[in-house]
């Protein structure tokens, strides 16, 4: 290789490491693939594609470093050393995926447009405090030797960076290997890289802490261990007595994890009381599991001075997830205190690798389906006597087929269920961005509202404040959210229509000093065709119908006929019981003035007064006395505009014949339900059901009831118990 591109440590490093790289692989490796390899990075280096990054690092030795770990901490491989050590150059397009094809195969080619596809999420800069970049993570790698791959050169990279200068660059670096490789280390089984990653991360982003717990420890971990073996000699000599076949393993805490008990405890290193922790796995038959463990217990505590308050007994009550085991703590030489776990064969292999994985068991949050893949592979690398690699070549990483994950611009990353479209991913934003959403800039390119994201795509909304949601936007969007916001953005659009719609029509009927009656405008409405109210206003907002021929056909609808037996509708339906419908000559329900007699008199539509509401006169143009209600909506306009033409009016003692009403009544559109209303309303006495007119939609109908009844007593004693009917919402008298 160019002499002129490694400095003199450099140059040194690079021999030592060729060479126990050619040790290692020599089991696995073809004669000529390192010589090649080393050609084609020696041509790399000259045509300038293998450039120290940005903080210095020099490639072709940290790649060097890293396909050694991966020899030394897992297994030799031949197919991920040569991806690790040509990954740079394919990076930097100094060798085309064609020529590896060509050359290596596709499965190193795979390996390395795996290692390619993640390198992309760093320039992302997306946030690491997010379990959907991990799963981003895992969905971009696809094999899983890239994610094995991954966490070695993250291991290399730490211990790269022990001294380097850049202090901000150190300190990212460890706090993502914390969060992110330390973790995946752990569920692949790669427990000794997990801690090392986490000792150093704890090294680097807090030095000072590190360093004041290793001092306070006092010892190096070879004392340490040494502790543990005399503490476990003694324990050895009263198991071997007995007829029980069992396994000792004794382990101390990693510095990491004695600083994390420390902060979770809020306390001091000498009450954390498992420091030294051994345990002991029996052999022992399915009916003597138990008695077997409490026999190792009471050897145990015969020799060394339990704490009772730290005894755990998950042995005759086990945890919700399986998990069985015997914890106690027991004071060992020197007055330190020790944690022994007594379990069975059994017992361990579900605590390790079954229902209580061991990073369940300390907290990690992780998804059922790659917990138990992720326990696939464990057993791959753990029992596999030689090459785990290889039976790990067809094993993809689908777990999060089912979701995208997708950036904005500033690098922030979201999930959405796949299939999500720009329009979804505007609405999961925010309600306002995906009602004014008219497209989005993925990746630089402008795309409708309709496409389909993919997980990576750096998606920037583009909106305009003329756009209005639409109905056919449910036809391409899939989140529960944006289909719930479009719809009731559309009704609340359309409720707005409606309302102008109603208002523009009150106005005209109003300048044309012609009185709306709802009942007469359901009748038009109904025969116009349209299925709701809200329609109709639209129409008339949107111009789709001409407001001058509503008015005339309203009008021509609101003329008295001659009335039909049976058929006279509530809003037709007037009281006179000597002559027609419309005028009464002589009465004694009603008073008018001071007792005048002979008076003609209307009941007005506008409020349809009836025995027992509060009533006053009205001279009409037309010399007929119109009688309204005190509470009519009219009676404002009336009385401060003609004062003058108002005269008092009230009801006689004497009840007359029926006087009809109007109620409108909302409900749950259920089978039966209109039944039940027009059955209340035959059983009273005294009152008639003379018109009705329901619309239903989605579920709710409303409508109007045309009633005849005696007095103001007997139609709040109908409203009441429509009201008591299961289904009806309300019902209230219509003005």
């Amino acid at each position: 290789m160019p002499s002129e591109y490694f400095n003199d440590t450099e140059r040194l490093r690079l021999i030592d490491s060729a060479r126990r790289l050619i040790r290692l692989t020599r089991e696995v490796a073809e004669p000529h693939d390192l010589p090649r390899v080393r050609h084609i990075i020696s041509e790399g280096i000259e045509a300038n594609h293998c450039q120290r990054d940005r903080f210095g690092i020099n490639p072709i030795i940290h790649n060097l470093d890293t396909a050694l770990l991966l020899c030394e901490k897992i297994s030799p491989d031949r197919n991920m050393v040569i991806a690790i050590l040509l990954f740079i150059l394919c990076k930097n397009e100094g060798i085309q995926e064609k020529e590896i094809v060509k050359e290596w195969g596709e499965d190193i080619a795979r390996l390395i447009r795996g290692l390619m596809k993640v390198s992309t999420l760093y320039a992302k800069q997306a946030a690491m405090e997010s379990d959907n970049f991990r799963k981003l993570l895992l969905t971009f790698a696809e094999d899983i030797r890239v994610i094995i791959i991954m966490i070695v050169d993250r291991l290399a990279m730490m211990r790269a960076i022990n001294h380097h200068p850049d202090e901000k660059m150190v300190h990212d670096v460890a706090y993502e290997s914390n969060y992110l490789y330390a973790p995946l280390a752990h569920r692949l089984g790669l427990y000794s890289i997990k801690s090392e990653l986490e000792d150093m991360s704890l090294k680097y982003t807090s030095r000072q802490t590190y360093t004041d717990i290793a001092h306070k420890l006092n010892q190096t971990k070879k004392s340490r261990d040494a502790y543990i073996a005399e503490f476990i000699a003694p324990i050895r000599e009263k198991l071997d007595a007995t007829p029980l076949k069992y396994e000792i393993k004794g382990r101390t805490k990693s510095i990491y994890s004695i600083w994390n008990k420390l902060v979770k405890q809020k306390t001091d290193l000498d009450h954390i009381y498992d420091l030294f922790a051994i345990r002991i796995i029996i052999d022992a038959e399915p009916e003597k599991e138990k008695s077997d463990c409490w026999l190792a217990y009471s050897l145990i505590t015969d020799m060394y001075q339990p704490n009772p308050s730290r005894m755990k007994d998950w042995l005759s009550i086990p945890k919700s997830n399986g998990y069985e085991s015997l914890h106690i703590t027991v004071k060992g030489p020197a007055d330190r205190w020790v944690e022994v776990q007594i379990r069975t064969r059994r017992m361990d292999l579900i605590a390790e690798k079954g229902l209580a994985a061991h990073w369940k068991y300390k907290g990690i949050k992780s998804e059922e389906s790659l917990d138990a893949w992720m326990n696939n592979v464990r057993d791959i690398l753990e029992t596999a006597e030689t090459g785990p690699m290889e039976l790990m070549k067809n094993m993809r990483m689908d777990f999060y087929d089912k979701e995208v994950f997708v950036f904005t611009p500033k690098g922030d990353l979201f999930k959405l269920p796949y299939g999500a479209t720009v329009l979804d991913f505007a609405f999961h934003i925010h309600t306002k961005l995906g009602m004014s959403c008219i497209g989005a800039r993925v990746n630089e390119r402008n795309q409708k509202i309709n496409y389909k994201l993919r997980s990576g795509d750096t998606v920037e909304i583009m909106t305009s404040q003329q756009q209005v949601p639409k109905l056919d936007w449910l036809a391409f969007v899939v989140t529960g959210k944006a289909r719930n916001r479009i719809r009731q953005s559309v009704h609340e659009l359309q409720n707005r229509t409606s309302a102008l719609g109603k208002e523009l029509l009150e106005r005209r009927l109003k300048n044309r000093k012609i009185e709306l009656v709802e009942a007469t405008l359901m009748k038009l409405i109904k025969k116009l065709g349209y299925r709701t109210v809200t329609d109709f206003f639209t129409a008339i907002a949107g111009e789709q119908i001409d407001i001058n021929d509503v008015i005339e056909q309203y009008v021509t609808a609101d003329r008295p006929t001659e009335p039909v037996a049976d058929k006279v509708s509530a809003e037709e339906f007037q009281l006179q019981p000597q002559t027609n419908i419309n005028e009464s000559q002589t009465s004694d329900i009603l008073v008018i003035g001071e007792g005048i007699k002979g008076v003609n008199y209307r009941l007005s539509k506008c409020c349809n007064p009836i025995y027992g509401d509060d009533v006053f006169g009205f001279i009409s143009s037309e010399g007929v006395i119109k009688i309204h209600r005190c509470d009519c909506p009219n009676a404002a306009n009336i009385r401060s505009r003609y004062p003058y033409r108002l005269i008092t009016t009230r009801w006689s003692g004497k009840v007359g014949e029926q006087f009809g009403a109007t109620l409108r009544i909302i409900g749950n559109d259920d089978i039966g339900i209109v039944t039940s209303i027009t059955s209340i309303i035959n059983k009273e006495t005294g009152t008639s059901l003379r018109s009705i007119s329901i619309d239903s939609n989605d579920g709710i109908f409303q409508g109007f009831l045309g009633v005849g009844v005696r007095d103001t007593s007997s139609l709040n004693t109908l409203i009441k118990k429509l009201k008591t009917v299961k289904g009806v919402k309300d019902v209230q008298r219509s003005k």
